[in-house]
């Protein structure tokens, strides 16, 4: 069955940065909580924005509630309020020779249903404007002929308990589909947004593992719900493999991320406008299975309070199963751990964290959203629609549509053919979007009267700091520094734009670099000279100059360049998911053939390894690579 959750329109300015803005939000600790964070403006155009929001599907067995028994470390610190839900991040946990279950064996249980408000309206998916609740039950309606599996993740299947070898059950490939029910489990919908969401995620269920961890369990593209609108609740084989893959590929650069257990296809077509262009054309269809430990987002929470006081005690009854499940460390906090902070206002008495559950959550909620886009910015990943929708409450990146990972170094780069031309959603852009949506969440909770005004700018300001923190500690990695260079840095990142260097095969090759002081300077680009393409004389100079300097920094630190490179090749990932071998992958797979989407995806679960005979697989784009519909996307899928 299924359950919605949803979300509100919200008002902000459309604002381009500067070229050179890698990161430009302003952290005024007065700031409204509905200003946009974008500071770095050229040009403002007002218009509205729906953000998105979600629901959940339920298809509910007989099974006995259970409390989830996550054991967690509750140690707080002044940094943040609590760092343990790190602990609870999409890690496989390892192989101790747990109990492998079949697919009728996992244990599952059903709390947000048990526990939230639903629709009373039941299996009805005609497209309306869902109520006083947090979920409707309905039964996927995708129709299938032959499905195929075309991959899947055993590292996943680690985190579930189950066996690996279920994959090879002739009856999988209908389960995943949604066209045949899983025995224990139950659907759950998610992806709404003010009536704007295309309303096709449907959940499985949740499940406890051995390890006493939940994961949930979600279907993209298995039928429509009532949050489709006017869409069919489908998704195609292109946008499928691009979700399935990434989920993948990020978990493998060690960036927090909701997962994916398996990618089938339907048998059937599915008929896609890629372009908004009036040319829509038939595509296969698909469904992948997500997992999380939750898929609740930002806009799950602003759709009830939207409602004002109809739906406010909505807002706090999640808040209340949010932190019950996802962050019981907050449940416990008592006045012993003296978390309390001073704003940045004169006026301020200080905020205390051990006071208000949801002004630590919400705290929790802003530095962990914080260290998500600062590991972005460390990897190049542009996420391409950063609307209150795709924002995960746990600090996870969600919803792969038109992301992008940098070629050439620009900050100015979007993926998303309709993010054009303002680039709001940009890679430069978005730590202050990032911001913009901890102001849209804290407002929330404060239209729910959860916090109030000095508790939600606190939680804003811990966002900058924090992302500042993480920021500095990922580019100092990067470059094998013992301390932050700001100078240093700004002008590699700037010499990058110029000649548009490419972002991800620089700082591998930067590893090469050598302190030894007997280097001629004609000689010391010469570890860089296959990411310095066609750079004249002046450039050439430049170059130098930077890497003078970068040396002397080296050597100051007294750390050898074996181990140097050791440590700088472990955050400087030799393979990153490319738009064009997401597209190689699709091209033969639409043929029927699938074992490049499965080469492709044991590459990008080793990023940081050297993996020899895998190298075509690190190489630039080639010259097709930046047609439509490769290097930019449309949210058609």
């Amino acid at each position: 069955m299924l359950i919605a959750h949803l979300s509100t329109p919200s008002t902000f300015s459309r604002t381009a940065i500067l070229p050179l803005a890698f990161f430009s939000f302003s952290l005024s600790r007065s700031r409204s909580l509905s200003s946009p964070p974008l500071s770095t403006t050229t040009t403002s155009h007002s218009f509205s924005i729906h953000s998105i929001s979600h629901s959940k599907l339920y298809f509910l067995q007989p099974n006995t509630l259970r409390k989830n028994r996550v054991s967690m470390d509750r140690n707080l610190s002044v940094e943040s309020v609590t760092t343990d839900l790190k602990n609870q991040s999409l890690e496989t946990g390892g192989k101790h020779g747990l109990k492998k279950n079949k697919l009728q064996d996992l244990n599952w249980d059903h709390s947000f249903v048990q526990e939230l408000p639903g629709d009373p309206k039941t299996n009805n998916t005609n497209p309306r404007e869902v109520l006083h609740a947090c979920y409707t039950k309905v039964s996927p309606s995708v129709e299938v002929e032959n499905p195929q599996l075309v991959a899947w993740s055993e590292s996943v299947a680690e985190l579930l308990d189950l066996d690996p070898k279920e994959f090879e059950r002739p009856d999988f490939p209908l389960i995943f589909s949604g066209a045949s029910p899983l025995v224990g489990g139950y659907v759950l919908f998610g992806m709404w947004a003010g009536q704007l969401g295309d309303g096709r995620a449907i959940t499985l269920g949740e499940l406890l593992n051995s390890r006493a961890e939940r994961w949930e369990l979600q279907l993209k593209g298995a039928g429509k719900t009532p949050y489709s609108r006017f869409a069919d609740g489908l998704a195609v084989l292109r946008s499928s493999i691009r979700e399935f893959l990434c989920s993948e590929a990020m978990h493998g650069l060690g960036v927090p991320t909701t997962r994916a257990l398996s990618l089938v296809t339907t048998g059937k077509y599915v008929t896609r406008d890629m372009f908004y262009d009036g040319n829509p054309k038939e595509e296969p269809g698909a469904v992948v299975c997500r997992v999380a430990q939750s898929f609740l987002r930002f806009g799950s929470f602003q759709i009830h309070a939207s409602r004002a006081k109809e739906d406010l005690n909505i807002v706090r009854a999640l808040a209340d199963y949010t932190i019950r499940h996802h962050f019981p460390h907050i449940e416990n906090i008592n006045k012993s751990d003296s978390l309390s902070f001073k704003t940045g206002e004169e006026s301020s008495s200080g905020v205390d964290l051990t006071s208000n559950k949801y002004a630590a959550w919400a705290v929790e909620v802003a530095e962990r959203t914080a260290s998500l886009v600062a590991s972005w910015q460390g990897v190049g990943f542009t996420h391409g629609v950063l609307n209150t929708d795709n924002m995960s409450v746990l600090g996870l990146t969600i919803d792969y549509g038109p992301f992008g990972f940098l070629d050439a170094f620009d900050p100015s780069y979007t993926p998303n053919t309709t993010d054009l031309p303002g680039r709001r959603y940009c890679f430069g852009n978005q730590p202050d979007i990032g911001l913009w949506n901890i102001a849209q969440f804290t407002s929330t909770l404060s239209a729910a009267h959860l916090i109030n005004t000095e508790e939600a700018n606190y939680a804003m300001e811990r966002y900058g700091t924090k992302f500042m923190d993480d920021y500095k500690s990922i580019m100092t990695r990067k470059l094998g520094l013992s301390k932050y260079n700001k100078q240093l840095i700004s002008e590699l990142l700037n010499n990058m734009s110029v000649d548009k260097v490419d972002y991800t095969n620089f700082f591998r090759s930067l590893s090469n670099i050598k302190t030894d002081s007997s280097i001629s300077e004609g000689e010391l680009l010469v570890p860089l000279k296959a990411v310095l393409l066609d750079i004249g004389k002046e450039r050439k100079e430049a170059w130098t100059s930077w890497v003078q300097t970068y040396i002397q920094e080296l050597a100051a630190s007294g750390i050898s360049d074996e181990e140097r490179k050791v440590e700088m090749n472990s955050i400087n990932p030799k393979y990153i998911l490319r738009n064009y071998l997401c597209q190689s992958a699709i091209d033969t797979a639409e043929q029927g053939d699938f074992e490049e989407v499965r080469r492709l995806l044991k590459v990008m679960e080793r990023p940081y390894d050297e993996q020899p005979g895998m190298e075509k697989y690190a190489r630039l784009p080639p010259a097709w690579a930046y047609r439509p519909g490769v290097c930019m996307l449309s949210c058609s899928s």
